[in-house]
């Protein structure tokens, strides 16, 4: 499928062009997404994702920040991305700064300890809203979405997911594990890439 490269931002066009490979074996564990998406491409209906992980922090962002972006990369058309978790804490800071470090622009539009924050990878172009929240909340689609679920935790501790469609577990290891440890810069990026490249691979494979 032809990529769209003339208005993502300069620098996350070449974070894009330098991601990881994904494996065989994580392709399989994203098939049923890549189904999901292409079923609702053929039956011309609006593609709801909600990716959900327990504290709505790490890495459910990542991944709405991500697949919207691949959306729009391979102009996947009527593509909505969403997060939220079992619980609302605040979306990381380690994580806005992987995103910026990455080639978005993000600007922080409140000061509450749940910082709401606008993230954009393309000038003209409605920006994604980032802040905790709960995967039910008001903000997130209520009914025929897609139930990404981002954490082995919450997969297992919400085994029905009210609304959702279809249920799917990409599950990666959370970058939490090395805040304020000398690895945590690294690991935060390599997190994020990781799912950008995984991003990538779905919305490459959709046929539109």
């Amino acid at each position: 499928m032809k990529a769209r490269t003339s208005t993502l931002f300069s620098e996350l066009q070449k974070t894009i062009s330098s991601l990881p490979t994904v494996s065989e074996e994580r392709k399989e564990v994203l098939q049923p997404l890549v189904n999901y998406i292409q079923e609702k491409l053929e039956n011309k209906e609006m593609i709801s994702l909600n990716f959900i992980c327990t504290h709505n922090s790490r890495r459910s962002h990542l991944s709405q920040v991500w697949a919207q972006t691949m959306a729009y990369h391979y102009q996947i058309p009527n593509v909505n991305t969403y997060s939220g978790g079992t619980e609302a804490t605040a979306m990381n800071s380690t994580v806005v700064k992987t995103l910026v470090d990455n080639g978005f622009k993000i600007q922080q539009l409140s000061d509450e300890t749940n910082h709401i924050y606008a993230v954009k990878y393309a000038d003209n172009i409605p920006p994604i809203i980032g802040f905790s929240k709960k995967y039910d909340d008001d903000f997130n689609p209520t009914s025929a979405f897609g139930a990404i679920m981002t954490c082995s935790q919450a997969d297992e501790g919400c085994p029905f997911i009210a609304g959702a469609d279809k249920r799917v577990p990409v599950t990666y290891e959370d970058p939490k594990l090395y805040d304020g440890t000398s690895l945590e810069k690294e690991k935060y990026l390599e997190r994020s890439l990781e799912i950008a490249a995984e991003m990538h691979y779905v919305f490459s494979t959709v046929k539109a």
